[in-house]
């Protein structure tokens, strides 16, 4: 491809060195303007950006860029989230330190960060690898560790064998690790936790209070904690108590089984106990392999073995048959359940499968249920028969009663449930937080103290396959108690990198702060953040960790607020087209030919399939070349355009080379105009204000100000309203196509349409600055302004003449298009109708027929209704 050029390159180097020399995008906290805190999730230094980070960090930059204009105190700070499992790999890999991969990372990844332009203040720069970060996060554990927020208990955990470590429940994704894919197992542990449950009803209260958060992520929330109101019932195992949960008392005389999950503590003595040893065995360990999401899914198939005991119901005294069950989780409720197939599909799909009776116990309005002929279990309400104390009653209100006269009974007792699980924060590696705890023999669990803090990493250890390098390090392990003096041994697991993040938004605001994670003033002053941006694969996990971590940091009185992000939106992927080949995987472009033929056996590959871009997948883009070929500019404007932050990206060569073509228009036509601006500066502004209150105007001036205002309104509407920037883009495209259309001759030897003229050229750039800084700094200093751009006010609009007087009205007859009428804007409603009704289109519709109504709808439609 050929094309002329405008030097980018010149340009962005000469503008990135002129704002880190002149600190522009340096921040301090100043009462006398609002503030904004603008912000995207901090990467993981991995070693090169892709175009995923292009895109998110593009976007909060265009906000953080206009909010700046509109006279806003912005606050856009960047970080390295940057302990984690891939530095700890290298160092086994390659034999480099965790740290010197990390920080050569953090180099090259921040050098390619300013080759964009983003509008970082670098001074707040943080990375949590280093131990004036994660002092803090020691400093924060000790803090919930004397409020009872953090405790060790042993328990049945998820292990991933390849990263040899645990992992919390939700970084289990379909039965795999989260990071690796490897096939999680279940491990005996004795590991650290975090309290999270006890801020789980706040946690959901609060989604309903987070108006400008996506309905999607406030639902994955409210599912993920999973809040139930109930009953706790007392059955009877072995003559001790066997408690379960349930929502639906008023079923509890329809119970046929009871099912436990395999994790449950109990299930050890049932093998034990059992004549059917090896199965329950081989079934425990085959269920524990199985995805936990899966296992409790409608249409997964439904699993058990009968234990051979039986558990008494309280209610009315039956022994019910013992199952284990792979959909019965022992992270909802107490890990068993009541079954109760007549009125349950899954424990009725069950029942059919292993021949176990149904009983029905709420029968339909026509008394018309058998359980012998039930084809499906009864969902829907009706009235409880067979139920004791509720029989006769509709069963909603049975179940309050059968509730009351449980407790009544002392059977059990009313209780609401959560499918939230304290948070597992213990890893077995060595890139991560220590854990700030020593074990004495006299003095047992003992809390470092918080003068001695950081507990800092050691460098003397030993990185092997199959255990904790912590343990190799012995001036690490052995250590003195805090309390007694004597030898004691250090803790050497390491925090869940959650826990980087959960807080890391609050450093941003006092980074240098020496006494304390942050400075209340700071946080006070900043928190919470205005617009956070990132990926929805952070829903659950990140999200809301961070939000529990704000909640005890206002509790502890750190910060006032009482959630940390105000908004909030998840950018969609960037996705390309891929190659694949049955044989050989996925392939490179240059790995077919043009008949889609596999260089590498001769087979036909299949092409064309858009996927996300992946290295995996070989359709990776790299930035760098791009802004090598084209420059940062034409790369944001394209990631920018090519689709609405919030939906997915898909990548496309000519996009590029159109945004190219489109940054080289704007280039040409200012070089053909900027002489216009010498000497105009200050009436340019003068003309301004008076434009800004002008009522009327006439010919090319009215034109060229409606055309300018109207993109004014329209460009800060998609930006500050409906984030919708690839349409704010478009308008200032369209504005500079019609400048296009106006000679700069058209314009001597009238001032005032000079002036109007001049005003749009100028609007031109400070629209488009946010989008594409470096080229819009280079032609807003060629016209002769002195100050940054970004200094600039965010220009206002003559709103009585971003209309245009004369307007399209639809015109229906019972509701198809029959014909559209130019009319003037805010016609009267009687003069429209008489305008329709003598068109002669419109004439041959209504022709012979009665006029029933007209529906006006001002300056968009009118519709006439015949029959």
């Amino acid at each position: 491809m050929t094309m002329e050029a405008y030097p980018f390159q010149k340009i962005e180097t000469k503008w990135q060195r002129e704002w880190e020399k002149n600190s522009i995008f340096s921040v301090h906290r100043d009462n006398k303007s609002p503030k904004f805190y603008c912000l995207e999730m901090f990467p993981y230094p991995s070693g090169n950006i892709h175009m995923g980070h292009v895109r998110n960090y593009s976007i909060g930059d265009v906000l953080a860029r206009y909010k700046n204009m509109k006279g806003c105190n912005v606050l856009h700070p960047i970080g390295w989230d940057s302990f984690g499992l891939p530095a700890e790999n290298a160092a086994i890999e390659r034999g480099i330190h965790p740290a010197k991969w990390t920080n050569s990372n953090i180099s090259k990844m921040k050098s390619q960060l300013m080759l964009l332009g983003f509008s970082y203040d670098w001074n707040r720069e943080v990375a949590t690898y280093r131990p004036e970060y994660y002092r803090w996060n020691q400093w924060i554990f000790l803090q919930m560790y004397r409020k009872g927020l953090a405790y060790k208990k042993e328990a049945a955990v998820n292990f991933c064998p390849m990263c040899r470590t645990v992992l919390a429940n939700e970084q289990v994704e379909n039965g795999g690790c989260w990071r690796c894919g490897s096939e999680v197992v279940q491990k005996n542990l004795s590991q650290w936790f975090l309290k999270i449950t006890d801020y789980a009803e706040e946690l959901l209260e609060w989604l309903d209070k987070m108006p400008y958060w996506p309905d999607r992520v406030k639902l994955m929330q409210n599912n993920w904690i999973g809040k139930s109101t109930g009953v706790l019932v007392n059955f009877k195992l072995d003559n001790e108590d066997f408690p379960i949960f349930t929502t639906r008392p008023d079923t509890i005389y329809g119970v046929t089984f009871m099912a436990i999950a395999p994790e449950h503590p109990i299930v050890g003595n049932v093998i034990r106990e059992a004549e059917n040893k090896k199965e329950l065995q081989n079934f425990v360990e085959k269920v524990k392999k199985e995805d936990k999401i899966k296992r409790s899914s409608e249409d997964y198939k439904k699993e058990g073995i009968f234990t051979g005991k039986y558990v008494l119901n309280p209610l009315n005294n039956e022994k019910i048959p013992l199952y284990l069950a792979n959909f019965v989780l022992m992270e909802y409720g107490t890990g068993a359940i009541m079954a109760v197939p007549g009125h349950d599909q899954r424990d009725f799909e069950f029942t059919k499968m292993y021949n176990l009776p149904v009983k029905v116990v709420i029968q339909n309005k026509d008394n018309s249920l058998d359980p012998m002929t039930m084809t499906e279990a009864y969902v829907e309400d009706g009235f409880n028969v067979d139920s004791g104390p509720i029989t006769g009653l509709p069963n909603r209100n049975g179940i309050e009663k059968i509730t009351d006269y449980i407790e009544k009974k002392g059977l059990g007792k009313r209780e609401v449930n959560y499918k939230l699980k304290d948070w597992l924060i213990s890893r077995q590696r060595y890139w991560g937080t220590p854990i700030p705890v020593v074990y004495c023999e006299s003095c047992g669990i003992v809390p470092v103290h918080e003068e001695d803090l950081p507990v800092i990493l050691p460098e003397d250890v030993v990185f092997l396959e199959n255990e904790n390098p912590l343990i190799t390090s012995e001036n690490f392990l052995h250590t003195e108690c805090p309390e007694c003096g004597k030898s004691a041994r250090r803790e050497t697991d390491t925090m869940d990198t959650f826990i980087d993040s959960s807080w890391y938004f609050e450093r941003y605001c006092s980074p240098e702060d020496k006494k304390a994670p942050f400075k209340k003033d700071d946080t006070d002053y900043w928190m919470n953040v205005d617009q956070y941006i990132g990926g929805i694969e952070h829903a659950i996990l990140h999200l809301l960790y961070a939000r529990f971590f704000t909640k005890f940091l206002r509790d502890i009185n750190l910060v006032s607020v009482d959630e940390p992000f105000e908004r909030l939106l998840t950018q969609g992927m960037v996705t390309k087209e891929t190659h694949y080949c049955k044989n050989d995987g996925y392939l490179f472009p240059s790995e077919i030919n043009s008949q889609n033929i596999c260089s590498k056996c001769g087979e036909e590959a299949s092409v064309g399939r858009i996927e996300k871009m992946s290295k995996s997948k070989k359709n990776v883009i790299d930035p760098d070349k791009i802004i090598e070929r084209y420059g940062a500019d034409t790369t944001r404007l394209f990631i920018l355009f090519a689709s609405p932050p919030q939906k997915d990206l898909e990548w496309s060569d000519k996009g590029v080379e159109g945004a190219f073509r489109f940054l080289n228009r704007v280039y040409r036509l200012f070089s053909s105009a900027k002489g216009l601006f010498n000497g105009k500066i200050e009436l340019l502004a003068a003309y301004e204000k008076e434009a800004l209150v002008k009522i009327e105007c006439t010919g090319l001036e009215k034109e060229i100000l409606f055309v300018t205002y109207k993109t004014i309104k329209k460009v800060s509407e998609d930006i500050e309203i409906r984030f919708h920037l690839n349409t704010a883009i478009s308008s200032i495209m369209e504005m500079v196509n019609y400048f296009y259309t106006i000679s700069a001759e058209s314009t001597k030897g009238d001032e005032t349409l000079l002036f109007a003229y001049l005003h749009g050229l100028k609007t031109i750039l400070i629209l488009l600055s946010p989008f594409v800084p470096h080229i819009t700094e280079e032609l807003w200093h060629e016209i002769g302004y002195d100050r940054f751009i970004i200094h600039e006010h965010w220009p206002d609009y003559n709103d009585k003449l971003a209309k245009q007087d004369t307007i399209t009205v639809v015109v229906q007859v019972n509701g198809k298009l029959r014909e559209r009428l130019g009319v003037q804007r805010d016609t009267e409603e009687n003069a429209l109708k008489e305008l329709a009704l003598q068109n002669e289109k419109i004439r041959k519709h209504i022709e012979g027929k009665n006029i029933v109504k007209v529906i006006v709808v001002p300056n968009k439609l009118l519709n006439i209704v015949v029959k």
